[in-house]
């Protein structure tokens, strides 16, 4: 396949999407400095602690290489976390973030850990068959902008959505056996 893919190692879930990458083929590098972003063709932004993986990318260096790269097309896959980073609006706070997806997110917005959950979602972009997707202290999305496309929703809080090469999930695609949200990534990634 010949795709080197980033995937930020600050905090978080890290490990188990380098794992996914290497099952679909796709050579995976963790990225913790700036230099680490050269010669990558997509980056991935796990899950975790948005509050504490944005101020080490702040810290780090990392926060403005990545939005450049992400404006200038970098194709990028957030979860959890990273869909919280990927956002120019979290609800009720100003820490740091990327903010690539004209977005409203809401932290945690289905509850503490003890209240994480799995549900069977419909998306169309993988297909018939319903993906079994992991809520862990999740974000989800309050309102979108006219450039942001909604690809799946649980009740009325959407929960997946894109925007060209840039794909935001609140869900963990990452701790299931299911390869369909990161091979779809991959899709992305080789669309021209």
């Amino acid at each position: 396949m010949g795709i080197k893919i980033g995937v930020l190692a600050l905090q978080g879930a890290f490990r188990e999407h380098s794992i996914m990458l290497d099952k679909l083929g796709a050579s995976s590098t963790e990225v913790r400095k700036p230099e680490h972003l050269e010669g990558i063709d997509a980056l991935v932004i796990p899950g975790g602690e948005s509050t504490t993986i944005g101020k080490l990318m702040a810290e780090y260096g990392l926060l403005e290489p990545i939005r450049e790269m992400g404006q200038k097309g970098l194709p990028i896959l957030g979860t959890c976390a990273g869909m919280v980073l990927l956002a120019d609006k979290i609800k009720g706070s100003d820490q740091p973030r990327i903010g690539l997806l004209e977005m409203e997110v809401v932290r945690n917005g289905f509850g503490r850990q003890v209240d994480s959950f799995e549900e069977e979602l419909k998306i169309k972009a993988l297909g018939e068959a319903p993906f079994r997707a992991v809520f862990i202290r999740a974000p989800y999305v309050e309102r979108v902008g006219s450039s942001v496309e909604v690809l799946a929703a649980y009740g009325d809080r959407i929960v997946m959505v894109k925007k060209g090469k840039i794909l935001a999930c609140a869900f963990h695609p990452e701790l299931t056996d299911d390869p369909r949200v990161h091979k779809y990534f991959l899709e992305i990634i080789e669309t021209p």
